[in-house]
């Protein structure tokens, strides 16, 4: 089985298979497991600086910070997964 990986900004990659869900961070209860995840060292900071758009939960319980939206990080997990169409030749029938 093939680990898909997917894009969350500054040459960050995440493992699909294992992300749980994409929260917002403004929302208070998000912000209180952010504290606790940082508390136990269990946070994982991709920001590089930027403000935090998105935390990314995942099955080990570790959190991620990603400076790019959940949209966004959708979007590119339904480009990457979508099938590739494969050009048919008009005379090859």
């Amino acid at each position: 089985m093939a680990t898909e990986l997917v894009h969350v900004g500054f040459g960050s990659v995440v493992a699909v298979n294992r992300v749980i869900a994409f929260l917002s961070v403004s929302q208070q209860p998000v912000k209180r497991l952010i504290r606790e995840a940082r508390e136990q060292g269990l946070l994982i900071d991709v920001t590089h600086g930027r403000k935090a758009k998105t935390t990314i939960l995942f099955d080990t319980g570790h959190m991620m910070l990603a400076a790019v939206t959940a949209e966004t990080i959708a979007h590119r997990l339904m480009s990457a997964s979508a099938p590739s169409e494969e050009k048919v030749d008009q005379w090859s029938v």
